[in-house]
């Protein structure tokens, strides 16, 4: 048997009143894709930022070894030379800069003269893309790519220290299934180039597909170890996961679909990038009581400008909302607070919360008026309310006190539901809800969205993830080149019907 490259041995991390992790040891082997899975708060980010060195040496107790020397991580500069590299989920490139200049940043070659030598600065960002068996112009400025593109960018720019060992946050949450594979066939190659990976996801079936081993963490604990070899059981990996059994994850609800609450005639809505281009040329559709209408489509297809525009977040260059039997001109966040219009972005730390607050202040955010007297907010009104949700909810923290930044991804997304829950909602938009979120937790955001059914409100939902889609939904509006290519009843839907739909053949 071959020897472990890395050695992880009885890492344990304490913050102020809680332990991340809790005397955690794994290995990792030489060419092997290692999956490293758990809920949200398992430990996993933590135990990556040690072994990237963002925890310097003396933080925690343990001890990391690469091939049987003992590493001591003083800054990420000391992991990088150690041959580690990690990619995060938040991308972190600087988005006006080439894509050559993105992968040698920091490390730019000079000329005898002390200057950069742009010659070589764009041969070698094109031979790290070359590794990748993939084409992409050097010159090209990031931003003007997709964000499976600047994906594999960040992955280049990893590449280009000659890593032994690869860690992957969470890679495939903004790429599509065909963008997905793309990458794990990369993967695969540079598994045969004698590079490692520790891969993290909350998508099951594309650790299954991937990862030769899988170790699972929970509240901070080492908890199980699964092989591929051995065969995945599903059901057994998430009970581990999330440390009960799992009875259903789409739990479905009685519910009665009513009359017609929005509907919107000819939308017509500007490119966000492309000046005088339309993402969105001429999109119809209503949606009603009680009603969950997927909304599909492939990524650029405009669903997330289209639903921005329908609650007022940017303007609709054209067409015509109707809210309520009301005709609506010019909708405005405020006003579709003030209609029932509830809307839970895409990206939730750019548009769904305030950094600087504590879980109870983005709770109430929408109600402001009617928690205050005189300009000042009654706070036993606000308690009142706010522990009412924090306690339904079942939200993971200390308190309502602590600031939503410390919390885990589906934990913020609960405060951001629990602040439309507050309002007189009638319909509740959410894009991509469960982006980044762990098993159980899904689970827990699926009954809140079928109880809301339940209750007569209208829910607008995009999802990625197509069988989550298909399991959610009544009715499906399939978006491509601008227009509506598909109406789908539940009955007629399945993943071939909507992606032959959303690829417009």
């Amino acid at each position: 048997m071959q020897n472990p490259i890395l050695t992880v041995s009885h890492i344990t991390k304490r913050f102020t009143g809680t332990t991340a992790l809790d005397n955690v040891s794994l290995e990792l082997y030489p060419q092997e894709i290692l999956a490293v899975m758990g809920e949200n708060g398992a430990g996993k980010s933590t135990l990556m930022k040690i072994l990237s060195g963002i925890y310097p040496y003396g933080s925690y107790d343990g001890e990391i070894k690469i091939q049987d020397t003992l590493c001591r991580f003083k800054s990420p500069a000391y992991s990088e030379a150690a041959g580690i590299a990690m990619i995060y989920q938040e991308l972190n490139l600087e988005l006006d800069l080439t894509v050559a200049e993105n992968i040698l940043l920091g490390r730019y070659p000079k000329t005898k003269m002390g200057l950069i030598n742009w010659e070589q600065v764009y041969q070698d960002a094109g031979a790290a893309l070359e590794r990748l068996q993939v084409k992409i112009d050097v010159h090209a400025p990031v931003r003007s790519l997709s964000p499976s593109m600047q994906q594999l960018v960040s992955i280049a720019r990893a590449l280009y220290c000659n890593p032994k060992i690869l860690i992957l946050d969470e890679p495939t949450s903004v790429l599509t299934e065909k963008e997905t594979e793309t990458l794990m066939q990369i993967l695969h190659g540079l598994q045969k180039q004698n590079i490692a990976c520790i891969y993290i996801s909350h998508k099951l079936d594309e650790v299954f597909k991937l990862c030769d081993r899988m170790v699972i963490l929970r509240d901070g604990k080492w908890i199980s170890e699964y092989s591929k070899s051995q065969g995945y059981q599903s059901t057994r990996i998430i009970e581990d996961m999330i440390g009960r059994r799992l009875d259903v994850m789409y739990p479905k609800t009685k519910k009665k679909i009513g009359e017609e609450i929005m509907r919107i005639e000819h939308f017509c809505v500007q490119h966000p990038f492309a000046y005088g281009k339309h993402i969105i040329e001429d999109v119809s559709f209503s949606v009603r009581k009680g009603e969950i209408l997927g909304l599909a489509g492939l990524v650029g297809a405009g669903r997330s400008e289209l639903v921005s525009a329908i609650y007022g977040l940017t303007d609709s260059i054209g067409g015509t909302l109707y809210f309520d039997g009301k005709k609506i001109t010019h909708p405005t966040p405020e006003r579709s607070i003030r209609m029932g219009m509830g809307f839970l972005s895409e990206d939730r730390k750019k548009n769904g919360f305030v950094w600087t607050m504590d879980i109870e202040q983005n709770m109430t955010l929408a109600i402001l008026k009617e928690i205050s007297q005189g300009g000042f907010i009654n706070q036993s009104r606000e308690d009142k309310i706010s522990d009412e949700y924090f306690d339904r909810l079942r939200i993971k923290a200390p308190d309502k006190k602590t600031l939503i930044t410390s919390l885990s991804g589906g934990n913020q997304q609960k405060v951001i539901i629990a602040k439309w829950l507050m309002t007189k909602l009638k319909l509740l938009i959410l894009d991509e809800p469960t982006r980044g979120i762990d098993v159980g937790t899904k689970a827990e955001i699926y009954k809140l969205i079928n109880d809301l059914a339940a209750q007569g409100i209208a829910v607008i939902m995009i999802s990625s993830e197509l069988p989550e889609l298909i399991a959610m939904c009544d009715r499906f509006i399939v978006l491509g080149k601008g227009v509506v290519q598909a109406e789908l009843s539940k009955k007629d839907a399945d993943e071939v019907s909507i992606m032959r739909a959303a690829s417009c053949t």
